[in-house]
Order: structure tokens, then sequence, then C-alpha cells
């Protein structure tokens, strides 16, 4: 399913993602993603936010401006679009005051993805959407590798805030869960002050590998890629890109920045590196419209998911 022309594209006034094909929402939920090869889901849900909201209006904005982006790589030399089946599944409809109600919501449609043999894109959304698509996904291969690109360790516990799910808490729900592999967690882009000297205890004694964005600066995208790769080997990998792992200076739309972190080529370059990787899934979080400017978080957002697709493209070669 490739993507529609511009004259098509305006002449009919809608916005999916990419200009992609919108799903048929007469379907009943499996059928309505068999033949794609990637569900584009939008999660306008930004309940789980301890500062900055806003992340909710993030699906629509991304949908409008990756509209932009055409579909052919040219570091892969591929046609995303014409190897990857893809299509726009709209939004998971969660209540924005029922958090628990969000998590059923996403991952008996991510579930539905699966089962469909269909991979799940998904569009936030705070970063606590991730947790429900890693369940849904750890129900259908076991156990993932994790690449965790973030500003923060976003392991959080429940006596910070008083609660034991938020934008801060889905690595150390999924570790406790069981839902990452021992070692397959890879977290990059830390970097700012912590609570304590015990934030980095959880995915310390998981075996994660962290990359500070100071480390990424000195050592290259490309390296830090090609060891992941080498760990990960043939395992299913998700990948879950927080955009406050940009500095925001190049990602101001965001509700947590940290100065000091990636810049937007080395984000693009980290995802190109990661070529040859099973990707399992892949979400997009903490875009922050309202707090863009020039669209320029929102374009990011939609160049990353749009790496995350090829690297999906690249597996079908």
């Amino acid at each position: 399913m490739q993507q529609q022309s511009f004259e098509s594209y305006v002449r009919h006034g809608l916005t999916p993602f990419f200009r992609l094909p919108v799903v048929d929402d007469g379907r009943i939920t499996r059928e309505r993603y068999q033949g794609c090869d990637a569900a584009l889901l939008g999660v306008p849900y930004d309940g789980g936010t301890t500062y900055r909201s806003g992340a909710r209006l993030a699906p629509y904005h991304v949908r409008r401006v990756s509209a932009l982006v055409p579909g052919y790589h040219p570091t892969h030399r591929l046609e995303v679009f014409q190897r990857l089946s893809a299509v726009d599944c709209g939004n998971v409809m969660a209540p924005p005051f029922n958090p628990q109600a969000m998590r059923e919501l996403v991952h008996a449609e991510v579930a539905a993805v699966l089962d469909a043999g269909s991979t799940p894109f998904v569009i936030g959304g705070d970063h606590s959407v991730s947790l429900p698509v890693l369940r849904a996904l750890a129900e259908r291969h076991g156990p993932v590798a994790l690449v965790h690109i973030d500003a923060h360790f976003d392991c959080s516990v429940a006596e910070n805030w008083g609660e034991n799910f938020h934008h801060g808490t889905p690595v150390r729900n999924a570790v406790e869960e069981g839902l990452i592999a021992p070692g397959q967690l890879f977290q990059i882009g830390l970097r700012g002050p912590w609570g304590g000297e015990s934030d980095a205890a959880i995915p310390e004694a998981f075996g994660a590998m962290h990359v500070p964005a100071d480390e990424l600066g000195t050592t290259g995208a490309a390296t830090i890629a090609r060891r992941i790769v080498e760990r990960i080997g043939d395992r299913p990998v998700y990948l879950s890109i927080d955009i406050d792992a940009v500095d925001p200076a190049y990602a101001p739309g965001t509700g947590t920045p940290v100065p000091g972190g990636m810049t937007s080529r080395e984000l693009l370059g980290l995802l190109r590196g990661l070529a040859g990787v099973r990707v399992c899934g892949c979400d997009v979080v903490e875009v922050t419209p309202m707090l863009d400017h020039a669209d320029v978080t929102c374009l990011l957002a939609a160049y990353a998911l749009y790496e995350g697709l090829a690297l999906a493209a690249i597996a079908r070669v």
C-alpha cells in the first residue's frame, strides 16, 4: 500500500500518516489489520504526565507534518512504503482521566494488530502508553529487547508521585513484569541530575546498557548502534523513542525538556544504524505540540517514526 500522490492528498483534505491508506473502520478489530505489515496507531493520552501536559495532541500534528516525508530512503536504498504495507489505523479512544482503561484499550488494540500478523507503530501520548504495548508484545513474542531512547531512566517508584503508573515508570514496570529479556535493555540519551544515587539501581541490576548523551556525542551514533545490534542478535526488539532524548534546542515541544541532549542528526543516525534488527514494534512519545516552534519537534517525530518503519522494511528485503 503506497503513499497517495500529493494531488490526491490535497484533494480529499484528510491527513493520514505519511499520506498512507486509512483502515476500514467497518471491519471488526482483528480483521481491520489483516493484510498490512505495519499498523500506525495514535494514542492521544497524556494523563500520565508529571510536568507539562499536551502530548495528547501529538498524533494529530505528527500526522499533518508527516505528509512532507517521501517514501524512498536514500541511506538504505529502498522504497519504504512499497516494501512495507503500512496503514493509518486511526487512534485508540482512551478516556483522558482513566489510566487503567487506557492501558486495557491499548493492550487490546495492539493484541489485535499482532493477531492479524501486523507490527504496531504507536504515536503517543505520554510515555505511559508504552507499557500496555510491551505487555501485548511479550504475550506474543516472550520477553523482548527494548531500545529505550530517552533523557530519563523511566524507573520511578510509586513513592515519588504516589502513583505506580505514569510516564516516569514504564521501564520499571516492564522490568518487574518480565516483559524485557535480561541484559536486553538499552537506554540511550540519559542525562541531567538524578533524584539520588538509587535512580539507576533498577536498570543497573537488570544489566542494562546505558549510553549517556555525552558518550553518544563522543563515541558517535553509528558505533553505539553497532554495539546494540551485536548484543540484540535476532531477538525481537521494541523501539521506544521519547522525543525528550533530543536536546530542547532541536526538540522544544516536549513536557520534560533536559538541556545537553542529542542532536536531531544523532537521533536519526542512531536509528539508521540499527539496520538489521528485528523490529516487533515502535513508539514515538512525549511530543507536546503547543510547546513546539515551527513544527520542528513534530517534524522530527515524523522522521523518527519513518526511520522505525524503514527498519521494519529492511527486515522484509
